[in-house]
C-alpha cells in the first residue's frame, strides 16, 4: 500500500513538473517571437522561392530561435529555415529523414485540395494575435490549417478552412 501511494504521488508530480516545463517552454517561445522581427506570414512568403510551403513554425532550437518552413518542389520535400531578423533564407535542407518525411507527405496531401494558402489562412486568423506555427491537415474531408497563436501569454490552436 505505501509503495502504491508512493508510486501514485511521485506520478502526480512528474505530470505536474511536465505541464509546469511545457508552459515554460511556451512562455520562452512566445518572448522569443515577440522579439522577431519577421512574421511567420513574412516566412512563408520568403520560403517559396524554395518550392510551395506546407507547413512553417517558430520553433526553439538549442535554446535559440528558429523559423522552420516545410516546402515541396517537384516531389521533393525541403525545410527552409528563414532569418527571423532579416526575412532571407538562412539555409535549405532537403527532407529525407523518416519521421519528418511522413510528416511533409501528409502535410502536403493535406494542401492537395486547398484553394486557401497557408499564409492567407494565417493573415484571416491571426488579427492581433502573433501567429507561431501553422499545420494542414484533412478533417472531415475537407482541408484545415491548424494555426498555433500566442494570446494572453499561453499558446492557443485555431482552425481555419482551406477550401
Amino acid at each position: 500500500m505505501r509503495i502504491a501511494l508512493i508510486t501514485l504521488v511521485s506520478l502526480m508530480l512528474g505530470g505536474w513538473h511536465a505541464a509546469w516545463s511545457a508552459e515554460q517552454d511556451d512562455a520562452a517561445l512566445i518572448k522569443a517571437v515577440s522579439s522577431a522581427k519577421v512574421t511567420l506570414q513574412k516566412g512563408l512568403t520568403a520560403s517559396q522561392r524554395e518550392g510551395r510551403p506546407i507547413s512553417a513554425k517558430f520553433e526553439m532550437e538549442n535554446g535559440k530561435l528558429q523559423l522552420s518552413v516545410y516546402t515541396e518542389k517537384n516531389g521533393k520535400f525541403f525545410e527552409v529555415i528563414v532569418d527571423h531578423m532579416k526575412g532571407s533564407i538562412a539555409k535549405t535542407e532537403p527532407i529525407t529523414e523518416d519521421d519528418d518525411l511522413a510528416d511533409a507527405k501528409s502535410q502536403s496531401a493535406a494542401m492537395a485540395n486547398a484553394k486557401t494558402d497557408l499564409k492567407a489562412a494565417v493573415d484571416k486568423t491571426v488579427g492581433l494575435n502573433l501567429a507561431v506555427g501553422v499545420t494542414p491537415d484533412v478533417k472531415d474531408g475537407h482541408p484545415v490549417a491548424s494555426i498555433t497563436v500566442a494570446k494572453d501569454g499561453k499558446l492557443q490552436t485555431v482552425t481555419q478552412r482551406l477550401d
